[in-house]
């Protein structure tokens, strides 16, 4: 009988050189990208750290790494391991912790300490999600416990001006200010005498970004371009569909127009508009959301969209399911290519989890199955997720809770 194979030590010697490696080529990269002015812990600072960061890029990961000088161990969520050998290739370099998003994950948490106990330094975005409004999103109180576990000093890690400078919305990567940095460190015996609800407090105000102020500017000629892909409710209309071109959306249904201008600010065409930023519109669409009653609208669509569906298996790969589907999403479920042989209904009651990955995938955790949407560049996942969540509050009878899913 063979013996079981014991694993080898997830901190890794390669790590070091990597990282050195990593810093001397995507650090000019990064700063090339987005101008970040990055301030680099003092070269006395080695601890071994957890490190928690808002999340407004994508490359903040990087921005991370290129301030702290020993190699960091990332939580990311499971898509980056379902690439095949880019996958493999991403965990023998830098060794990330997957987690499964929007799950309770112990694996995921059983793996941070066994990086603690190796000596390797771990870094979170406890947001779980890139910002779309320009404020630092829900963070989980689950990350408290976390923290707690582990006993390490925690370094706060801001990044402010990344919504200014790429919404999470957009293609576009505009020219203007946009720094990171460590702003403190709490070290464990200040928390460690701090109750589970103050620590998380302490946590949710360190972090918190809120960048619904004109106090910049971002140029780009397509500042305003797929805003649609956060937006899905007109103050005039309520759910409809909005369309960009350059720095200006438009409802499709009304026709009310709203430019972005370089400051963060939206200004209405031929009207005034209500909402002088993105978050106050994105608060707005939350409350509409926070009140619809899913069994108003169980008979017609809220939305029909389209959109290529892959199988995600998990840790592995992504099997193409099917190319040009047809969605059509209802206050209870989502019905894929309605009315063909091969329809399939996705029911809100089924489905275990729903989130948003990177810019403009849908992934739900359908019983055993993971689907994976990817529309056009149009394509709202955001609305998916939402509703299914304001679903999901009612039948599970707080119609009070105001999280839709980031």
């Amino acid at each position: 009988m063979k013996k079981k194979k014991k694993p080898g030590t997830w901190v890794k010697p390669r790590h070091k050189l990597v990282r050195a490696l990593l810093s001397v080529t995507l650090g000019p990269v990064s700063r090339l990208r987005y101008g970040v002015r990055i301030t680099p812990l003092p070269k006395a600072e080695t601890r071994q750290m957890l490190i928690l960061y808002n999340h407004q890029t994508a490359f903040d990961q990087f921005f991370v790494g290129m301030a702290v000088r020993q190699p960091i161990y990332y939580l990311a969520t499971e898509d980056i391991f379902s690439k095949g050998f880019l996958s493999k290739l991403i965990r023998y370099l830098v060794a990330p912790i997957p987690i499964k998003k929007q799950t309770t994950d112990v694996r995921a948490v059983m793996n941070c300490l066994r990086v603690a106990r190796e000596g390797g330094s771990i870094a979170i975005a406890p947001e779980g999600n890139r910002t779309y409004s320009g404020r630092t999103g829900y963070i989980n109180p689950a990350i408290t416990m976390l923290a707690q576990k582990l006993g390490l000093p925690i370094a706060i890690f801001r990044i402010e001006g990344g919504y200014g400078v790429h919404p999470r919305w957009s293609d576009a990567v505009r020219k203007g200010p946009m720094r990171a940095y460590i702003s403190r460190i709490v070290e464990p015996e200040e928390y460690q005498a701090l109750d589970g609800s103050a620590m998380n407090e302490l946590i949710c105000r360190e972090l918190f970004v809120d960048e619904a102020k004109a106090d910049a500017e971002f140029r780009h000629k397509k500042s305003a371009e797929y805003l649609e892909r956060a937006i899905y409710v007109c103050p005039t209309c309520g759910l409809s569909t909005l369309e960009s071109h350059r720095d200006v959306i438009t409802c499709k249904a009304c026709g009310m127009q709203v430019r972005y201008l370089p400051t963060r600010e939206l200004c209405g065409i031929d009207k005034p508009f209500p909402f002088r930023f993105v978050a106050e519109w994105y608060d707005y669409q939350q409350e509409v959301v926070g009140k619809l009653n899913p069994d108003e609208h169980l008979d017609q669509p809220l939305y029909r969209d389209r959109a290529s569906i892959s199988k995600v298996i998990v840790y592995e790969r992504k099997k193409p399911f099917r190319r040009d589907a047809a969605l059509a999403l209802y206050g209870d479920r989502i019905v894929i290519d309605e009315g063909k042989d091969n329809e399939l209904t996705l029911s809100f009651s089924e489905i275990r989890s729903a989130s948003v990955l990177g810019r403009n995938k849908l992934n739900l955790y359908h019983g055993e199955d993971v689907y994976q949407f990817k529309g056009s560049k149009r394509f709202c996942a955001l609305k998916y997720v939402n509703l299914y969540h304001r679903h999901k509050n009612v039948r599970n009878g707080v119609d009070h809770e105001q999280f839709l899913g980031l």
